[in-house]
């Protein structure tokens, strides 16, 4: 045997047992879910070895004609969803969503407003000198709104108050974005209206981690108040394949159309349009009932951890309204967010470290952060319910509050995993969630 062909059975065999090994795992990353069996029938189609430059129906390439009405439908059932005037669904992904929405509205080194990534603030939102997208791609000049650590949102009063000042000193200020990596409370877009329409700033959205509740108005509705644009990503909240996609008034159609291609993309990977189609489907049918229990979800592991002694945060306002958990994890044992990922994860439960808003002041940096985020959305799709919830609180305890062995722990997550092997909130879910389904 060839060494080529070594290294491409072993590609096989490392796929195989990735997927033998997610059968066995707790997954709490709040930025993945799982796709149904049908999403993943679409994503294999000939779509992906296809191209499509342009709109449907006005296509640079040949050889498009189905391609075009899957895309239309795609199309159709974001705008039904959103209740968008305008839906863009090329986006490879949610970055490349936001630098649609970056070319759409502003020119390159206009003034923004967004999160910093301490206060949960998205690496595309960020300035150039962290190498953030938004500063460094495009060379937008970025202001951090200002945030309330108590209450785990945007200081509204303050964040004006700055803003005003900022125009005062010549310092116009041209977009306002919402939305963030951790993103636990609705934030306050319809109290910026005003102001915004004073200056004469948009405002946009990047509803990237919360496109699925809001998709099932369950978080909040940014273009009703006030929002021209958001973008989201499709496979946090919303079980769809990676990809991205950017929701308007139709008054801002052409230019995010031109920002899509020519400007940021020449094909779109269209075997994920297909599977997004479907996954946008299965959300109208299904997703009031799956991301009401998301966010069950989310405030019963909130709840059962708090009860057990972790420090969730913003215990007081019911630790969130989304499908996250942010938890401080300073005070236990593990002392920091690396060494609590690390070593649950051999314990078979897969979680992020995360920076905490006040991690700085205490000398710490996204390595070995303060903090871990907790999400939902993907032991939802399998089944899972508050009681689970429950019992994932206690395995995580046993590994950082006891120190078990997390060999013993893992054991005992396969087998409580035995009875999650299926996708729900579906129309076909007769095939195992993470059958991993190869072509000879």
């Amino acid at each position: 045997m060839s060494e080529h062909k070594e290294l491409y059975d072993r590609v096989f065999d490392l796929i195989e047992k990735h997927d033998d090994w997610m059968h066995n795992t707790i997954n709490l990353i709040a930025s993945e879910n799982v796709s149904s069996p049908a999403v993943r029938s679409a994503i294999v189609c000939d779509f992906r070895d296809r191209y499509a430059e342009g709109w449907p129906g006005e296509r640079v390439y040949a050889g498009c004609k189905y391609i075009d009405e899957v895309e239309l439908i795609c199309i159709d059932l974001a705008k039904k969803l959103f209740r968008a005037e305008f839906a863009d669904v090329r986006p490879v992904s949610g970055v490349v969503a936001n630098l649609m929405m970056y070319t759409a509205f502003m020119k390159p080194g206009d003034r923004m407003m967004a999160l910093s990534i301490a206060h949960g603030g998205h690496i595309s939102h960020a300035r150039g000198n962290l190498g953030g997208t938004a500063g460094a791609v495009r060379g937008h000049k970025v202001q951090n709104w200002v945030f309330d650590e108590q209450e785990f949102n945007i200081d509204v009063d303050a964040s004006a108050k700055k803003i005003r000042g900022l125009f005062q000193d010549g310092k116009d200020v041209k977009f306002l974005l919402f939305g963030g990596s951790v993103f636990l409370f609705p934030h306050p877009v319809k109290e910026f209206r005003k102001i915004a329409d004073e200056y004469g700033m948009h405002i946009g959205y990047d509803s990237a981690h919360v496109s699925g509740l809001i998709a099932a108005g369950r978080f909040q509705d940014p273009l009703r108040e006030g929002a021209d644009v958001m973008t989201a990503s499709t496979h946090k909240t919303m079980p769809g394949p990676q990809h991205g996609v950017v929701l308007s008034k139709e008054e801002f159609a052409d230019a995010i159309k031109r920002a899509a291609f020519p400007g940021l993309m020449s094909n779109h990977h269209l075997h994920n349009v297909a599977g997004l189609a479907v996954a946008l489907a299965e959300m109208i049918e299904f997703g009031h009932d799956y991301t009401d229990q998301i966010i069950k979800n989310a405030r019963a592991l909130g709840q059962a951890l708090h009860e057990r002694g972790w420090n969730v945060i913003a215990e007081q306002k019911g630790f969130t309204a989304s499908h996250q958990i942010l938890v401080d994890i300073s005070e236990t044992p593990m002392k920091d967010g690396r060494t609590v990922e690390e070593e649950l994860e051999k314990a078979n439960i897969v979680i992020n470290r995360n920076l905490l808003p006040w991690d700085k002041k205490r000398g710490r940096d996204y390595k070995t952060p303060g903090g871990i985020r907790l999400g939902t959305s993907e032991m939802t799709r399998l089944g899972m319910k508050e009681s689970e919830m429950d019992a994932i609180a206690e395995f995580m305890t046993r590994v950082v509050m006891k120190g078990e062995d997390v060999r013993k722990v893992a054991e005992d997550v396969a087998e409580f995993r035995k009875d999650f092997q299926h996708v729900h909130y579906a129309f076909d879910t007769d095939t195992p969630a993470y059958a991993h389904l190869r072509f000879k």
